[in-house]
């Protein structure tokens, strides 16, 4: 019995790497699809930039006060920095089951926890405030999706609450269906439910049949369907869906697919040395097993 809680509660620890998908980029958004300091911002994100993406995330707040487009990225940076360092983003993370169910070893950075949680709180209410006068304002159902995305992350992968974890993911994969129902060419929002499909598809079946009865399913194929289909048609989040379809298809030892897919994000962001050295792994097994960021 011991060892079937354990196995349980480690399963919903990894269940947080379902919403991870939602973090790093927001879908398609009427002014800030094509806004510069939101491209740049997120630009450098991926590049791990953290300073100078939260830089342009500020200064388009300061020049959109009250769209929770602002705060979102800049909670998205805290959170995408966080697991950077701690190492969640790699293929020995991802490719270890006691890593992928049980989370990070350790504690977040207590200075950007206070900052993260800061901005998903002002993303979460200025979205709400945004539906309640417009239900399905596709910005906001965005955003929401985000902020709740990344507290179940935060609150999963870095502390370990799962309980708490399994109400956000629930309530964000909602609103990722509430936004595709009325805005249908968002294909950011397949990223999200393609890591739920995959990654929940991972579990064990038994712990899989526990997670059905609380409305969480899986599904591998559909769910690497999905996430090719963010990673080819995405917008923001294309970069991290070809990130996480490549590292499914290491797991799924689908060599070439993982290789054709972090070229490509080696070749359009060349500072990153998580893209380089995922790639590096590929074509030197040997010389690159072992490292992290």
């Amino acid at each position: 019995m011991v060892h079937k809680r354990n196995t349980i509660r480690r399963a919903r620890f990894g269940i947080g790497l379902v919403v991870l998908a939602l973090v790093p980029g927001l879908a398609p958004h009427a002014d800030a699809s094509s806004d510069p300091q939101i491209e740049a911002g997120f630009h450098q994100l991926y590049e791990l930039n953290f300073s100078a993406a939260r830089a342009q995330f500020s200064a388009w707040q300061q020049a959109h006060p009250g769209d929770p487009l602002g705060p979102a990225s800049e909670a998205a940076s805290y959170l995408f920095e966080e697991f950077y360092h701690q190492g969640v983003l790699t293929s020995e993370f991802f490719l270890d089951d006691k890593r992928l169910l049980g989370g990070i070893a350790g504690k977040p950075d207590q200075a950007r926890r206070k900052a993260f949680l800061a901005a998903v709180e002002r993303a979460e209410q200025q979205s709400r405030q945004q539906l309640a006068q417009h239900p399905k304002d596709p910005n906001a159902l965005f955003a929401l999706t985000i902020s709740i995305g990344m507290l179940a992350d935060y609150t999963s992968i870095l502390e370990k609450r799962q309980f708490e974890s399994l109400r956000y993911i629930r309530e964000a994969e909602r609103h990722a269906k509430d936004l595709l129902v009325v805005r249908p060419d968002s294909a950011d929002a397949y990223l999200a439910l393609g890591a739920a499909n995959y990654i929940i598809g991972c579990l064990p079946t038994h712990i899989r049949f526990f997670l059905w009865f609380g409305g969480i399913h899986g599904d591998k194929p559909r769910g690497m369907q999905q996430l090719r289909m963010a990673a080819e048609r995405g917008h923001y989040l294309a970069p991290f869906a070809k990130t996480l379809l490549a590292l499914a298809a290491l797991r799924e030892k689908q060599d070439a697919v993982a290789r054709a897919n972090f070229q490509a994000l080696v070749a359009e962001f060349p500072q990153n040395l998580l893209f380089t050295r995922e790639l590096a792994k590929l074509d030197h097994p040997v010389a690159g097993a072992g490292s992290g960021p």
